[in-house]
């Protein structure tokens, strides 16, 4: 058998590969990104953006929250999920406040350029709001700063939110204020004549809908986070429902 003979392009090829998804990892678990942060309007019916929340506060996520770029959004499937963030003052000890963190959840999507932006694969990137960026970071004209990240459990005040939207057999839920991961893997809906669980699929960010005509009854939702954690919200939504109101559950995942 002769000798591998490994061509100059494969070589190429591979570094191209490994270079799109690595990810540097601190020796403490944290991983490195870049933050900036955008406009001076923090209206929060602003912030939600491509995960649909209509208003950030009502959906339990205040003003800490950021877009995230492409390798983050996954589809949408990171909406709701929560983020430590520090300013890497090591790297940047002009910019960057010591030893400051914040907490920011994902409400919207960083839309890549494609001509090397910060939000282009394969970064790590936070387009922060303004009030969540200034608190790792001076106030100054730099603006992109080196941080660290890691995923953190999100904490929550009271229950998991359901805001009913659509019309007649079209029902779309955007669900809200979820804790643990954050982050939702699957819905199902059931209304109080039918008896079975209906599966719903993500429309857009945080928004599942399903075909289902389910009006003048109760209706129960079961939830699993990406992380597996499944719970069941029984008769959430009285039978007396219309569309565009919010109902907020007793459970929570933690």
């Amino acid at each position: 058998m002769g000798p591998l003979v490994i061509s100059s392009s494969f070589l190429l090829y591979l570094f191209l590969l490994l270079s799109a998804v690595r990810i540097h990892v601190q020796a403490n678990g944290w991983l490195n990104a870049h933050a900036t942060f955008y406009g001076a309007n923090q209206n929060p019916t602003s912030l939600g953006g491509a995960c649909g929340y209509d208003n950030t506060f009502h959906a339990g996520f205040g003003v800490n929250t950021a877009a995230v770029s492409t390798m983050l959004f996954r589809g949408g499937e990171v909406c709701g999920a929560c983020y430590q963030v520090i300013c890497d003052y090591q790297t940047d000890p002009k910019w960057c406040l010591r030893s400051r963190s914040v907490t920011v959840t994902a409400t919207n999507f960083c839309p890549p350029n494609n001509h090397g932006g910060w939000c282009d694969p394969p970064h790590h990137h936070f387009d922060m709001s303004m009030p969540a960026f200034f608190r790792i970071a001076r106030q100054g004209n730099e603006g992109i700063v080196p941080v660290l990240y890691r995923r953190v459990a999100c904490k929550r005040r009271g229950g998991v939110r359901f805001t009913l939207k659509g019309q007649s057999n079209f029902n779309m839920v955007m669900i809200s204020n979820v804790g643990g991961s954050g982050d939702v893997k699957g819905v199902w809906i059931r209304g109080s004549r039918s008896g079975t669980w209906l599966p719903m699929h993500r429309n857009w960010g945080a928004n599942w809908q399903s075909s289902a005509d389910l009006r003048n009854q109760r209706l129960s939702f079961k939830m699993t986070l990406v992380d597996g954690k499944t719970l069941v919200f029984l008769n959430v939504v009285p039978s007396t429902w219309r569309f565009g109101q919010t109902f907020s559950s007793h459970n929570q995942f933690f």
